[in-house]
């Protein structure tokens, strides 16, 4: 495709960068307010919260967290059958801000609209965001992980920034400051959404594009009635669904970062260098910190290595295994802080949000490229749903196990979640080839 029918940005479809953008305000909004809830609602060593106890602090932070990805299917369904991905989107970015903005206020009922309004906006803007960037890109084309890779990008640059502004806002001044500025983040996210909308072209739509025709994006927003699915396309979606499966034992592990590893900042970590004290929810941007020095460094790999670019998986076998590893750095520090109650240096976390990085980008930005690939393109929206409803789940799970805090320590907690991932580690590699064989061809 020339130049004068598609723009290009960075070597790929312009549309990306609208989505790039987008999500990355999104993410903004989420891991700004993420930073601050469960200390927000248990409190921290700045200052006080709601005072609830742990373990039910984490149940809300669990079930929440679990929501707003569990909705992604019934938005993926909707986007599909009625509203269109584009107007899904729009929308959902509306409700999200409404959300944060109802947060700021403080007075519980404020606090529990807000999100329940966040759940009900991300599950219409964030699988169909994703499901958009599939649509620029022809299935063969071999920009299209790569294209993901860099759409990761965005994402994590709104998690690092996010908790940078949001976590000193909140803990050192005031809470609802913090949900404000998150607010304002998916504003802008909103606004640019819109201006960029000319550029979301989807393959099938670029011919009449480039005779003039007014932009509407009809693989996005017009679902597809075809024939009934084959034996092949039956394998892919099965395929797809067991990698899913295993994607759902990781987010278990990684989502500990805003719940557990959250509360072993604040309560065993050392917060202060040169005399100066820093807000624990910092440490929730060094993960993203590392995927955005590294995600590049990833796509090229990827990129790189051409037909011998390891299958999907491959890459999420090698997701979990970075994941158990995490978890077994962190054991000793957890274990010497409970023995000495001796807050420890802050390189254990550092080093802990190293290897989930590096499982990160074997797994995530992946696993979002395979949907788009293996799914049949009329129920696309609906299965990159349920690649959320494990996000989703993987997230309640991490709220369930940060509630063991109350009676257990961290340590045997994070001895848990490093051998339940191990074991996972050891029966998906089992699986590659007979996953492959259901692939038909997919890498």
């Amino acid at each position: 495709m020339n130049g004068t029918v598609e723009k290009q940005w960075f070597g790929h479809p312009r549309g990306l960068a609208t989505c790039y953008f987008t999500e990355m305000w999104e993410r903004f909004s989420y891991y700004g307010m993420r930073a601050l809830l469960i200390l927000y609602m248990t409190g921290s060593v700045l200052q006080p919260g709601l005072g609830f106890p742990v373990a039910k602090a984490a149940q809300i932070y669990g079930l929440y967290t679990m929501l707003v990805y569990l909705m992604g299917v019934p938005g993926g369904f909707i986007a599909d059958r009625w509203l269109g991905h584009y107007r899904s989107v729009l929308i959902g970015g509306i409700i999200i801000a409404a959300g944060h903005f109802s947060m700021a206020f403080p007075s519980l009922t404020t606090f529990f609209l807000g999100l329940g309004l966040i759940i009900l906006g991300t599950g219409l803007l964030k699988p169909n965001v994703s499901t958009i960037v599939g649509t620029l890109y022809a299935r063969d084309d071999s920009r299209r992980d790569a294209g993901f890779s860099l759409f990761y990008m965005g994402i994590n640059l709104g998690a690092f920034a996010a908790p940078l502004i949001c976590s000193p806002l909140g803990q050192k001044y005031n809470w609802h400051y913090g949900f404000a500025a998150a607010g304002f983040g998916m504003v802008i996210g909103v606004i640019q959404f819109v201006a960029g909308r000319k550029y979301l072209i989807a393959k099938s739509d670029a011919k009449e594009a480039a005779k003039g025709a007014k932009f509407e994006p009809t693989a996005p927003d017009t679902p597809d009635r075809g024939p009934a699915f084959t034996r092949q396309d039956w394998g892919r979606i099965a395929a797809a669904s067991i990698l899913t499966l295993f994607a759902l034992i990781f987010w278990a592990g990684f989502e500990q970062a805003g719940s557990s590893l959250t509360l072993f900042a604040d309560r065993a970590t050392r917060l202060t260098i040169f005399g100066w004290t820093f807000a624990s929810g910092l440490f929730q941007s060094v993960e993203p910190g590392f995927v955005l020095i590294f995600s590049s460094v990833f796509a090229w790999l990827w990129y790189r290595l051409g037909p011998r670019n390891p299958s999907s998986p491959v890459k999420f076998t090698l997701g979990l295994f970075f994941l158990s590893l995490s978890f077994l750095l962190i054991v000793p520090a957890a274990r010497y802080f409970e023995a000495t109650n001796q807050r420890v240096s802050p390189w254990w976390l550092i080093g802990l949000y190293f290897l989930q990085m590096m499982g990160e980008l074997c797994l995530s930005p992946v696993g979002l490229s395979m949907v788009t690939k293996l799914s049949p393109p009329r129920i696309v929206g609906f299965m990159m749903g349920v690649w959320f409803f494990a996000t989703a789940m993987g997230n309640y799970v991490a709220g369930w196990a940060a509630g063991f805090l109350e009676n257990q320590s961290f340590s045997r907690v994070f001895m848990t979640a490093c051998l339940t991932s191990a074991v996972l580690t050891l029966i998906l590699a089992v699986l590659i080839v007979p996953i492959r064989r259901l692939m038909g061809g997919v890498r």
